[in-house]
């Protein structure tokens, strides 16, 4: 399976420093990017053969006064990367038994108690917290771990769907039917998450998988982009794209020209391969775990099937 990769960050244009990050992984060729490593995305990760370890994409958007949330955000990448690498120095490595998404879900905690203490040993860093919604790519599937209201959306053909629900103020009230999607949308508590590394010793991060077809699009984004463009927007966007590198780049000025008072990340990836089955229109759906319910198409503008 062929993976094509791009990513961008950008401070937006109000906020004075950047506190989002991004990491791409690919476990098999043993090589990072990510947002701290500077702008340009490396040659020999733009186009690659998916390696048996597989692959991980992550974004993290910091938050915490003066510098703590590029603090935090920082970490919650450093700890991910170290931990499935394996060269974390604390012994609080990877069991070599586990499953990618088991092990993605183990640095997820060891980035929560990383921050945590670091916000507890450090007056600087005090409350400080991050979102992280990570991807782990292996053979044909796609599974999704997410603490706050960083996404990820799925695009095949014609159609988007919005894979994850944002653990967050607003969508537990349009869950519970006190506002409608539209309401939340420019609610005075939008900005408030229920769930981020950092804010407790103790975690619970939300899973999903996506069985990848043939020309499947990922994106990762930080709600810098997601506040900014409804979903069509996002689609249209990348469709009309010459690339991933313009798709990006489009994008993020899109989310500027509509005020950028955030800032803003997007990673956004493309499986192609004989492996991969034709997607033959079929709708993407959202595999959760057991005792959670999938989402139809038509519970949410989000899971709108576009002809």
């Amino acid at each position: 399976m062929l993976v094509e990769l791009h990513a961008k960050t950008d401070v937006g244009r109000v906020r004075r420093g950047n506190e989002d990050n991004f990491l791409l992984l690919d476990l098999t060729a043993a090589r990072a990017w990510s947002g701290s490593d500077g702008p340009e995305n490396p040659d020999d990760m733009r186009e690659f053969p998916l390696g048996q370890q597989g692959l991980v994409l992550v974004v993290s958007d910091g938050m915490g006064g003066a510098l703590a949330g590029d603090v935090a955000s920082r970490m919650a990448i450093e700890a991910v990367r170290d931990v499935l690498m394996g060269t974390n120095t604390d012994g609080n490595g990877c069991d070599p038994d586990s499953s990618l998404v088991d092990c993605l879900r183990h640095a997820t905690m060891e980035a929560n108690k990383n921050i945590h203490y670091k916000s507890l040993e450090d007056s600087r860093c005090s409350g400080m917290g991050a979102t992280l919604t990570g991807a782990a790519v292996k053979d044909d599937k796609l599974d999704l771990i997410q603490v706050g209201d960083s996404r990820a959306y799925v695009m095949r053909g014609q159609q988007i769907r919005l894979a994850t629900k944002d653990q967050s103020l607003v969508q537990q009230l349009v869950d519970v039917g006190q506002i409608s999607e539209a309401e939340a949308e420019t609610h005075m508590f939008r900005n408030v998450i229920l769930q981020a590394l950092g804010a407790q010793n103790e975690l619970t991060p939300a899973t999903a998988r996506i069985q990848l077809r043939q020309g499947d699009m990922v994106l990762l984004c930080s709600d810098g982009l997601s506040g900014k463009l409804r979903n069509e927007d996002i689609r249209q966007i990348v469709a009309d794209a010459d690339d991933l590198g313009a798709a990006c780049d489009a994008l993020v000025a899109e989310a500027n020209n509509r005020g950028g008072e955030d800032n803003i990340t997007v990673v956004l990836a493309r499986f192609t391969g004989d492996e991969l089955r034709d997607a033959n229109d079929d709708r993407i759906t959202v595999e959760l775990p057991p005792l959670e319910e999938d989402r139809t198409l038509d519970e949410t503008e989000a899971d709108t099937q576009h002809e």
